[in-house]
Formats: C-alpha cells, sequence, structure tokens
C-alpha cells in the first residue's frame, strides 16, 4: 500500500534579538545629573572594543560567506560586545540607575540581551551593508530625535527622580531597534530588525518575562515615538541645509580672499 511520505522539517524561525529592561523605577537625582560625566570612562573602553568589533566583523564576514555563519571567535566576541555597548545606552539614556559593569559579562546586572548567532545566508551576508541601508536610516533618525530634545527628558528624571512610563516605552523601544539593528549588521542572526512599535499583550507564552518582553506600548509611547522620529528628519534636514549653506559662503570667502593672499 502506498503510503505518503513524511511530512519535511520545517524551517527553523528566525531568531529576534531580545532586549530586557527593568520597569521604570525611582533613580538617585546626582547620578542623574552627572549621567554624563560618570559615563566617561565608559566611553573610552566602548570605543576601543567598538575599534576591536570593526575588525572582527571584518573578518567574520568573509568567514561567513565560506561558511555560511559567523567563525566561533567572532561569534563570541560580537555576542558579547551588543549587550556591552546596549548596557551603556541603556543607562545613558537614563531607562534606569544602575551602572553597567566593566565587563563582557554581566549575569547580575538588570540590562540583558539575548543573541543567538546560528545560519546564515550567504547572499544576504554578502549585501549585508545594503540591505541594512533602511534600518540604519531609521535607527539613525530615532536616535537623534531622543538627543534633540535629550535635555528635557534629563529635566523630567533629574525632577521626578525616575522616568515616566509613556518615555520609558519609546526609549526601550529605539533601544531595542538599536540593538536589532546592531546585531543584524554584524551578522549575529538573520532576522531584519522589526517590532519597532512593539508588540500585542499576552504575545509571550507564560506571561511577561521583563518590562520589555513583550514591549507593550501605550498610546502616548506610540506617540513620542513618532515624534522621535520627525524630530530626527526636522533635524537631519536642519543639518544639510546648514551645512550646503555653510560650505556655499566658505566658496564666497575663497573667491573673494584668494586672489589677496600670498603665494601660489
Amino acid at each position: 500500500m502506498w503510503q505518503a511520505p513524511p511530512a519535511a522539517t520545517p524551517y527553523p524561525t528566525e531568531w529576534l534579538p531580545v532586549l530586557d529592561l527593568p520597569a521604570p523605577g525611582p533613580q538617585n537625582r546626582l547620578t542623574v545629573l552627572l549621567r554624563i560625566l560618570l559615563l566617561i570612562p565608559q566611553f573610552i573602553v566602548l570605543w576601543v572594543l567598538s575599534v576591536v568589533a570593526f575588525l572582527v566583523a571584518v573578518i567574520g564576514w568573509f568567514g561567513a560567506l565560506v561558511l555560511g555563519r559567523l567563525p566561533g571567535f567572532a561569534a563570541d566576541y560580537l555576542a558579547t560586545y551588543v549587550p556591552y555597548e546596549t548596557r551603556v545606552t541603556a543607562y545613558l539614556m537614563l531607562t534606569h540607575d544602575r551602572y553597567p559593569p566593566f565587563g563582557f559579562q554581566a549575569p547580575g546586572h538588570p540590562v540583558q540581551v539575548e543573541l543567538r548567532p546560528g545560519e546564515l545566508n550567504r547572499l544576504a551576508v554578502l549585501f549585508r551593508l545594503i540591505l541594512v541601508i533602511p534600518a540604519a536610516i531609521v535607527q539613525g533618525l530615532l536616535y537623534a530625535g531622543w538627543w534633540v530634545v535629550g535635555w528635557i527628558s534629563w529635566l523630567v528624571v533629574l525632577i521626578l527622580g525616575r522616568m515616566p512610563q509613556p518615555l520609558f516605552e519609546a526609549t526601550a523601544a529605539i533601544l531595542r531597534y538599536r540593538m536589532r539593528y546592531l546585531a543584524y549588521l554584524l551578522m549575529l542572526t538573520s532576522a531584519y530588525p522589526k517590532g519597532l512599535f512593539g508588540e500585542e499583550p499576552g504575545s509571550v507564552p507564560g506571561g511577561p518575562v521583563s518590562a520589555t518582553r513583550p514591549l507593550v506600548l501605550s498610546g502616548a509611547g506610540r506617540g513620542l515615538l513618532i515624534v522621535f522620529l520627525l524630530l530626527g528628519l526636522v533635524s537631519g534636514a536642519t543639518s544639510s541645509v546648514t551645512a550646503s549653506v555653510t560650505s556655499d559662503d566658505d566658496d564666497e570667502v575663497r573667491q573673494v580672499t584668494g586672489p589677496l593672499a600670498p603665494g601660489p
């Protein structure tokens, strides 16, 4: 008797990197006041780590083209660099009051990133820098828009001693999207960055794991996210116009003063 062939094994779903953040709570106003100064040592360390990450990513790109996945050393380093960078950025953007440790492993820290490096599409790896352009633009606009009014956010947290829930939701959404963008750029995942506006309630089996798993945005949180995006657009357009005008002015100055300058 003829029997139907066994069903094909389903292709494994892409793992979308996850960011776990604690719910907004009380913050020490003194550390809020001096937040950027406190982070200067972290900025120096992060710059050094980012230079190494660039070199490792370049080598890893060639390895991924051959192997169809990141080489082990590249996956290990980059999978620890992205959480480190995310912890520093989360502290900088005032989402919590726990100073990031100087170490790749931080099991007790409230900010956690879950990455699962695995198989990669070689064609997507080959054109990674082109494919990532839309996500780079989105995260760049959001990040710039947040910092346009960053001093207002800083002042609000300084006065209240905590971050308001809508501001936390929008900031967490930016942080998570930025983390997913970095993970995709560095080939730590094959999943394209998504989920900017969060998930529906109950989308995580077994109940919420953290304040951002699932990330459920209120109407005010979504509105703030749109405002940050628009501010990023305005900031980018203003910068372009200013740069163009400055360049034209420089050309006019050179045309006027050029013949008067001695020498060739």
